[in-house]
């Protein structure tokens, strides 16, 4: 549980960076951009800079453990705020750019937090502990949109330079934290192992879930927030109610983290997928049935709820499908394949918008979302199925 509630600590401090970075990103880019399709590339290279990650992080984590990580992954979240920051005073787009593909390898690491408090648990406590790790993302949702608005100004007229500081600032708080941690490494002759090859590991009904739950939830969760903000602004909502959209965006996506767990434990993990799905396709309806401020923060509460369904039961699956030597290339290939969706989700994200609308944006998600809740089907059978008598 101290190991637990140190992760949930750096998480509510990782999380307070990204969600500052989604209430701004956007916009941020629309001002440098030198053309407005390209104004959430810098956010979009966040998501590059984390795929690009993820595989070398874990693979680290594995060798040298998780505290090394994880202090590894706060340093780079200290140089991203002052290279983005200093873009901003300098109007520099390609600068901002760097800036923002190098934060997403702070938020790579940043993405092990669940299972490294999962690595110390016991097996019956590991959707407990990921879910609990995950909650400490409610602190973001109050605190992120929060201090968005407060650093906004901090340098007018050059408005966000002083958002960029306050990552900075947080990184090097989690820092502190991890300094805490104490979880065992694996022992060298296991982990030297390696365990069952890759392709082996992948075939498993159980994989292939929890895999397109990741994917799928965290892509389409992206797509559909990246774009937010900056539909609002075409509404002539202004940063104030983009924030306020965010911020219960936010909290929706970690407060069920406090009972998730719970659910997927009581109702198995197949029903938690089920019910994520559902809560997006009804962000869908919400977005297209109005453009009024509680059409926005209706349909992305639902967002943040459906993503917190499927990335919280995609982990816990995960976790059944791996022995301690093999969860290194485990891990690794789940955060590449979702973080690689979601990278393209978030190049496509403004393009899309600014070429076809909002409509569109949210009708591209409806097919994957479907796929997801076919899969879980689709494992739910398998696990019904009767086993064969010879």
């Amino acid at each position: 549980m101290r190991n637990v509630g140190l992760l949930a600590g750096c998480q509510a401090l990782a999380n307070c960076c990204n969600v500052l970075m989604v209430a701004i990103a956007a916009l941020v880019g629309q001002n440098l951009a030198p053309d407005a399709s390209l104004a959430t590339l810098p956010f979009a290279l966040q998501f590059v800079g984390i795929m690009v990650t993820t595989v070398p992080a874990s693979f680290m984590m594995s060798r040298f453990g998780r505290r090394y990580g994880f202090s590894q992954g706060a340093v780079i979240g200290i140089v991203a705020g002052l290279i983005c920051s200093l873009a901003v005073f300098e109007r520099s787009f390609m600068l901002y750019c760097a800036g923002s593909l190098i934060y997403g390898a702070f938020a790579a690491h940043a993405s092990y937090y669940r299972f490294a408090a999962a690595d110390a648990a016991k097996p019956e406590s590991k959707a407990r502990a990921i879910s609990l790790v995950l909650a400490g993302g409610i602190v973001a949702a109050i605190a992120g949109p929060e201090l968005a608005k407060w650093s906004r100004d901090l340098f007018e007229p050059i408005f966000f330079a002083g958002s960029f500081l306050v990552v900075s600032a947080l990184s090097f708080v989690v820092l502190l934290v991890v300094q805490f941690i104490r979880i065992p490494n694996l022992k060298p002759e296991v982990s030297s192992k390696g365990g069952r090859p890759l392709s082996e590991i992948a075939r498993q009904p159980a994989f292939i879930v929890a895999v397109l739950a990741g994917m799928i939830g965290y892509g389409s969760m992206n797509l559909i927030m990246t774009a937010t903000p900056l539909a609002m602004l075409a509404c002539n909502h202004d940063f104030a109610d983009s924030a306020f959209v965010i911020q219960w965006h936010v909290l929706g996506m970690f407060a069920p983290s406090f009972f998730t767990g719970s659910l997927v434990r009581r109702f198995g993990v197949e029903a938690i997928l089920l019910t994520g799905g559902a809560l997006i396709l009804g962000c869908i309806a919400m977005n297209l049935s109005g453009i009024e401020v509680f059409q926005f923060w209706s349909a992305l509460v639902m967002l943040g709820l459906g993503w917190n369904f499927l990335y919280v039961g995609g982990s816990v699956l995960l976790t059944s499908t791996h022995t301690p030597e093999e969860r290194g290339k485990v891990q690794a290939l789940n955060e590449f394949l979702t973080f690689g969706t979601v990278a393209v989700t978030a190049l496509s994200s403004g393009a899309l918008l600014h070429a076809f609308g909002w409509n569109v944006v949210n009708l591209g998600v409806v097919i994957p979302i479907l796929v997801v809740i076919a899969a879980a089907l689709w494992f739910r059978r398998q696990n019904r199925a009767p086993v064969p008598q010879h």
